[in-house]
């Protein structure tokens, strides 16, 4: 591969230094800031030059035949493939992150101080996926009974997933049996993902499961089916939401918002990280998110959970002017805190 000239060199220096600029100011950069401001070691005449070369290649334009240059999709892009360190957030912020998430009395709540701590983090719109309970297998199910034919079921999943359902039952259950059911249940259930649990299911239904005692194969019957049905007919595809202000404030973004209330493309964004299955983070600018709702905006996502077991995804939603290195870094720092959290480290 022939090795970039000089010429090259310093031109990718002007493009970083525009989008630089840019980023930080929001405003048309000019040969004469880029001077001042970057230690380029040329001429402004030098610079205009080098700036008409990049608007001729498409990485920079001009609003208007005074103005100075903006930088395009295709200069992100460069830019961003030109990060090769993320500088890392300092002790006392991760300390911050990792106390905030800590307070989490749940999963869902860990998920919840995540997004609103990217929004505040980053000042864009931050999201995270709910995991899939497909992913998820079944630590405990504790019964409670609250009548002698109705019971409370309290699922607990290895991701830390907790959900509540009640279930009536055909015929009155002694106290005695409770402990027994609950008992036949886990031993059913627990280990198992809810796909395999609907198979052990199967089996008790056709009587061929010999841990379930006789007398209580009709409650223990109604109480599984009741979860894996029901659970596994609920959506997955449910997607927290913070910092929306955020993204009202920038006029070109209001494609973002029909995005984001009808959730489907986040989503399937979202999930596409998670297939990853590598916690890498992916960067999507402009016409790169393959939709016309987000075509004007920037998505910074990764996965959070093991290695071998991505929950979900989690990102930042902006402008295409985005503080990338910034937004990187956070989104790293916060996927990680929260994957050590929803595995007990």
């Amino acid at each position: 591969m022939a090795k970039a000239s000089s010429a090259d060199q310093r031109r990718g220096e002007v493009l970083r230094a525009i989008v630089a600029d840019f980023i930080s100011t929001q405003e048309p950069v000019g040969s004469k800031a880029l001077v001042d401001r970057h230690a380029l070691g040329v001429s402004s005449a030098t610079v205009r030059n080098d700036m008409a070369v990049l608007e001729s290649e498409g990485f920079i334009t001009q609003q208007h035949a005074s103005s100075g240059r903006i930088p395009t999709e295709k200069a992100y892009r460069v830019f961003v493939d030109g990060i090769h360190r993320i500088k890392p957030l300092s002790p006392p912020e991760r300390r911050a992150i990792l106390g905030f998430l800590e307070g989490g009395v749940d999963m869902e709540d860990v998920l919840r101080r995540s997004v609103q701590l990217l929004a505040q983090l980053t000042r864009q719109v931050a999201v995270a996926q709910l995991p899939d309970l497909r992913r998820g297998r079944v630590k405990h199910c504790e019964v409670v009974q609250l009548a002698p034919t109705r019971l409370l079921l309290v699922l607990i999943t290895d991701t830390g997933q907790v959900d509540q359902r009640n279930v009536d039952l055909t015929s009155a259950l002694s106290e005695s049996d409770l402990p027994r059911l609950r008992d036949v249940i886990n031993s059913t259930l627990v280990g198992h993902t809810l796909d395999d649990a609907s198979a052990e299911v199967a089996a008790m239904a056709a009587g061929e499961d010999p841990r379930v005692p006789a007398e209580l194969q009709d409650p223990a019957l109604t109480c599984a089916t009741v979860l894996v049905e029901t659970l596994l007919n609920r959506s997955n595809d449910r997607l927290m939401i913070a910092g929306t202000p955020n993204i009202v404030r920038v006029g070109e973004l209001e494609g973002v918002l029909d995005a984001l209330e009808e959730q489907v493309v986040v989503l399937r964004m979202l999930s596409g990280v998670r297939d990853l299955g590598d916690h890498s983070v992916r960067v999507t600018i402009g016409e790169e998110n393959g939709t016309a709702e987000l075509q004007s905006a920037a998505v910074v996502s990764t996965g959070y959970g093991q290695r071998d077991a991505v929950l979900g995804g989690m990102g930042v939603l902006g402008p295409t002017y985005l503080d990338y290195p910034g937004t990187i870094s956070s989104v790293q720092a916060v996927a990680h805190y929260v994957s050590r959290i929803l595995a007990g480290e």
